[in-house]
């Protein structure tokens, strides 16, 4: 049997979404993200996040800053118990200020299911088993496009939330 996945939006769902964070000082967590993936993982989610970063696309900090700031988020997770199975991540935009990153419409870019499709791919992952947790519509239209069932997340406790889901 190919394993579930529990696909993540990173600012707004993850972490606060403070407007293109990308510095140590701007990963503040969801309250309660660390409980709700080991959570997740106790049901036997692998985690994965899945996130547009236009930030690239506009200039405002480069691919190694966005890793750098990932692999922070990844540590302090970890610290608590947290583990993520893979970072996926959409840099285009269209007509974006930096043109190595402007494209139409980017098959990763939410709403388009790329990087939720690659994952299942890469990973060997079940999409009828698997969610993706996001905030906004783009997310939702994403899980649709690519198969998995979406769950909105209005902000909160991210671990209350993820109890109320039916897994």
């Amino acid at each position: 049997m190919k394993a579930k996945a529990a696909f993540l939006d990173r600012d707004g769902v993850l972490i606060v979404d403070s407007g293109y964070p990308h510095k140590a000082e701007d990963l503040v967590f969801i309250d309660a993200a660390a409980a709700a993936i080991r959570r997740l993982r106790h049901a036997g989610f692998h985690i994965v996040v899945v996130t547009n970063q236009s930030g690239v696309a506009r200039g405002l900090f480069t691919l190694d800053q966005m890793h750098a700031f990932h692999t922070l988020m990844r540590e302090r997770l970890a610290a608590d118990g947290a583990d993520i199975d893979a970072i996926y991540t959409c840099p285009y935009l269209p007509d974006a200020p930096v043109a190595e990153f402007s494209h139409p419409n980017h098959p990763d870019r939410k709403p388009n299911p790329g990087m939720v499709l690659r994952a299942i791919a890469d990973l060997d992952l079940d999409p009828d088993r698997s969610i993706l947790i996001g905030d906004k519509d783009s997310d939702m239209e994403a899980a649709r496009r690519a198969g998995v069932t979406g769950a909105r997340f209005h902000g909160g406790d991210l671990d209350a939330f993820v109890a109320m889901l039916a897994m």
